[in-house]
C-alpha cells in the first residue's frame, strides 16, 4: 500500500478491514418458512468431510429424481472438486470482479455448471490477508440475488459453510432465516464437537430472536465407532441422521475425486438413506453444551479433563526478589 493517488494507504486498509469484521448480522426475519424448496446449510469443521459427503450427496438427491443445487460457501472453493473430478470452478467472486473491470455483466453459465442433475457453483473468498472472508460471502450472496437466486426453481439448495469460522458472514443462513434447517458434520473428535457445538449455540441464539432455522441433524463422518458423536447428538438433543464408517476404500475415492454416492454400487445404500432422512428430519432447538460438558463425552485419560485450575498469584508472575525491594521512599523524622 502506498499513499499515491487513488491507492489506500495501509492505515486506510486496515481501518476498512477492521470495520468489515465489526459489521454484525441482521436481524432475523421473524415469519414463517414458506418456501417449497429445502435450503440447508451444512456446516462443520474444516477438513471433516463436508465437501466430500455433500457432493455424494447432492448426487445421490439428483439420482433420486430430485433437482439440486449445490453452493460452496467455503473461502477455499473446494466444495465442487470432488463432483467435478477434481477441476476448479470458477468463483462467483473472482468473476464478478472480472467481468466488472471489463465492463460485462455476470451470466448464470459463468459461474454455475452440472453434472448429472446437480448444479454447483462457488461463492469464492479473499486472497490470505486482503480480506474478510464473512464479507465475501455476503458480498457472494448478493451477487446471487442479482441473478435471480429467489426465483430459482429446485427441490433442494445445500449450502456447504465453514463451521469453525464464526463471524457474521458464516452465519448468514442462520442469522437471516435463509434456509430451513441446518445440519451439522462431525466426527468422534473434540474439535469438531466443539464446532458442532458451537454452530447449537448459534442456532439458539437466533431462535431467541425470533428466527424460525433449526438443527436437522447430524452427520457422523469418519466414524470409527468410538461413540462421541453419538453421546454429543444425543446430550445437545438432535439426531443422527447418518454415520458414514471409517474405511479405506471410501478415502481412496475421495481422494481421486471419485463419487460413491451412486445407486446401486458399494455405498449407495448409505447415501440413499441419507437423502431420506435429511428430507425428513425436521428442524429441532438443540441445546448446546458448556465446555465442561463437551469435556464429559471423552474419556478423562484421553482429555486430561480431570485436571483442576490452580490460580496464579502476583509473586509467581515476577522474578525472585522482586517484590522485596527495599523502598525508595524518604522518611524525616519529626521535628
Amino acid at each position: 500500500m502506498t499513499d499515491g493517488m487513488g491507492e489506500m494507504t495501509l492505515e486506510a486498509f486496515t481501518d476498512q478491514l477492521r470495520d468489515e469484521a465489526m459489521v454484525e448480522p441482521d436481524a432475523p426475519v421473524a415469519t414463517e418458512v414458506t418456501k417449497e424448496t429445502q435450503i440447508i446449510a451444512i456446516y462443520g469443521k474444516g477438513g471433516i468431510g463436508k465437501s466430500f459427503t455433500l457432493a455424494n450427496l447432492s448426487y445421490m438427491l439428483a439420482q433420486q429424481g430430485k433437482k439440486v443445487l449445490l453452493i460452496g460457501c467455503d473461502p477455499k472453493s473446494d466444495t465442487t472438486s470432488l463432483l467435478f473430478g477434481g477441476k476448479a470452478c470458477p468463483t462467483i467472486l473472482e468473476t464478478s470482479s472480472a467481468k466488472k473491470a471489463a465492463g460485462e455483466e455476470v451470466h448464470i453459465g459463468d459461474v454455475c455448471f452440472k453434472r448429472d442433475g446437480v448444479f454447483a457453483m462457488e461463492l469464492g473468498g479473499p486472497e490470505v490477508g486482503r480480506g474478510c472472508g464473512g464479507r465475501g460471502i455476503i458480498h457472494g450472496f448478493e451477487l446471487l440475488e442479482k441473478l435471480g437466486f429467489h426465483e430459482w426453481d429446485f427441490d433442494y439448495v445445500l449450502l456447504d459453510f465453514l463451521g469453525d469460522v464464526v463471524c457474521g458472514g458464516f452465519g448468514l443462513p442462520i442469522a437471516r432465516d435463509m434456509c430451513q434447517k441446518v445440519v451439522v458434520v462431525g466426527s468422534n473428535d473434540m474439535q469438531s464437537l466443539y464446532v458442532a457445538n458451537n454452530v447449537c449455540s448459534a442456532v439458539q441464539y437466533f431462535r431467541k430472536l425470533g428466527g424460525n432455522v433449526g438443527v436437522a441433524g447430524m452427520i457422523i463422518n469418519k466414524d470409527d465407532g468410538s461413540g462421541e458423536a453419538q453421546a454429543f447428538a444425543d446430550a445437545v438433543g438432535i439426531p443422527v441422521i447418518g454415520s458414514i464408517p471409517q474405511d479405506d476404500d471410501i478415502r481412496k475415492k475421495s481422494a481421486n475425486y471419485q463419487i460413491v454416492g451412486i445407486p446401486g454400487e458399494r455405498w449407495g445404500d448409505l447415501f440413499e438413506g441419507l437423502a431420506e432422512n435429511l428430507a425428513e428430519a425436521p428442524p429441532t432447538l438443540p441445546n448446546p453444551l458448556d465446555q465442561d460438558g463437551l469435556i464429559a463425552l471423552f474419556d478423562t485419560e484421553d482429555t486430561g479433563g480431570d485436571f483442576q485450575l490452580e490460580p496464579a498469584s502476583v509473586e509467581d508472575m515476577c522474578a525472585a526478589g522482586s517484590l522485596n525491594k527495599e523502598s525508595l521512599e524518604i522518611i524525616y523524622d519529626a521535628v
